[in-house]
């Protein structure tokens, strides 16, 4: 199966932009969650349609974290 040096750099590099996705991603969604409509509002403990917007808002920032990443070769 061989992994070395380089698949350890890979995998950290992807921890810590999936860390830095999550944590804006929410913080751009808790800031603006009171200006949402009631049905983009997560609830706490409940699974609703404010997960799905929450998770979203992560993906997109996610996305620009690896669109602006420098490159590795």
């Amino acid at each position: 199966m061989g992994g070395g040096a380089g698949q350890a750099v890979k995998l950290g590099r992807s921890f810590w932009e999936s860390l830095i996705a999550v944590v804006v991603g929410n913080a751009i969604y808790f800031g603006a969650m009171k200006y949402l409509p009631p049905r983009a509002q997560h609830v706490p403990y409940a699974i609703d349609w404010g997960l799905a917007v929450d998770f979203w808002v992560c993906l997109v920032c996610l996305g620009i974290v690896r669109l602006f990443r420098p490159k590795v070769k």
